[in-house]
């Protein structure tokens, strides 16, 4: 700490925009430390507290303008990126689908608080088409309040952030190691985490050849897939499908599976209540590993269906074997999986 009032105090504004602007772009190195310290300083004459506020607005908007603009041109592609490097990859997303299906825009005035949210939001905003005035002035809100707060804090403690800094001071290299093993530990439960779900939803999934062969059948068989909403008990269809996808997903990529249900994540069984327990039944998501899937199958199953597979690859998989989909906010009309 005593080395970062230091080094905030000599390079001031540049080292503010610089930290809060490389969080922005999503880099793991937390600017809301640096946020307090300029604040401790600003209450202190050593830093303008006008300058610094507006500096580190500029850094977080300009951050987020640059996702944004990536989110707009190229879509769930720049989300599945981030999806994969993230250390929490299958809720990394799926948290913010679901803040931006609740709050629309809105999602920007507290991204910033929340890790994870601050980086996918903006991308998440561009994809979905929000037009950029409206994506500007969420994203300003949402600077100010961070890049207030931040500097409030430091403003009203900044006595006690001088003593924690002489404090460190007298620690020397100690802190720097303490801190540094305190990374590598988070770095190791988070790796560890997530290898310990994906141990748990190890289960028979399901390629998409064989699915497309079982749906193949059914209509050779004259039983119709089952609709968007329900299937008569009388079809006693030959495999049910689950879109498991967030709402925001499926309005980021309306293309579907055909005959899948789109379900809630969180109660599947309620979306199977014409369907006998010994269906076949098939869910699918675009998460990595199919984890979402593989959970909503785990949940089907402890509720007494016992033919429940995720689709191995997932909807991506599909649309990259070329299979029949449908397409558009209808949900009926049929297009190759190629074609978007």
């Amino acid at each position: 700490m005593h080395d970062l009032i230091r080094l905030v105090g000599q390079y001031g504004l540049q080292l503010v925009f610089a930290s809060v602007l490389l969080e922005s772009l999503g880099l793991p190195l937390p600017a809301m430390p640096v946020l307090i310290v300029a604040g401790a300083l600003s209450a202190s004459g050593a830093l303008s507290p006008g300058a610094a506020f507006v500096v580190a607005i500029v850094a977080s908007v300009a951050g987020d303008l640059a996702w944004y603009l990536l989110g707009r041109r190229y879509g769930s592609a720049v989300l599945k990126t981030l999806c994969r490097i993230s250390l929490s990859p299958d809720s990394c997303v799926r948290q913010t689908e679901s803040f931006y299906s609740r709050w629309g825009a809105r999602t920007l005035l507290v991204a910033k608080f929340v890790p994870g949210l601050s980086t996918v939001a903006p991308p998440l905003a561009g994809a979905m088409r929000l037009a950029f005035r409206p994506f500007a002035l969420y994203s300003t809100g949402g600077a100010v309040i961070w890049v207030g707060v931040g500097m409030l804090v430091g403003a009203v403690f900044s006595a006690q952030i001088e003593d924690v800094g002489r404090y460190v001071a007298r620690l020397g290299t100690a802190a720097v190691y303490l801190a540094l093993a305190s990374f590598a530990v988070f770095l190791v439960v988070k790796w560890w985490e997530r290898r310990r779900l994906y141990r748990s939803l190890r289960m028979a999934r399901i390629s998409v050849d064989e699915l497309h062969r079982l749906i193949e059948r059914t209509r050779a068989a004259g039983t119709p897939a089952p609709d968007r909403a329900t299937a008569p008990a009388a079809l006693a269809p030959s495999v049910v499908i689950l879109d498991v996808r967030s709402e925001a997903a499926r309005k980021l990529d309306g293309r579907r599976i055909p005959g899948a249900r789109p379900v809630d994540i969180d109660a599947p069984q309620a979306f199977l209540r014409d369907v006998a327990p010994q269906t076949e039944v098939v869910v699918y998501c675009t998460c990595p590993s199919e984890a979402s899937a593989a959970k909503v199958a785990r949940m089907l199953m402890r509720n007494g269906f016992t033919r429940v597979r995720p689709l191995e690859g997932g909807l991506d998989a599909w649309l990259a074997a070329g299979h029949v989909v449908e397409d558009g906010e209808t949900w009926g009309s049929e297009t190759r999986g190629g074609a978007a």
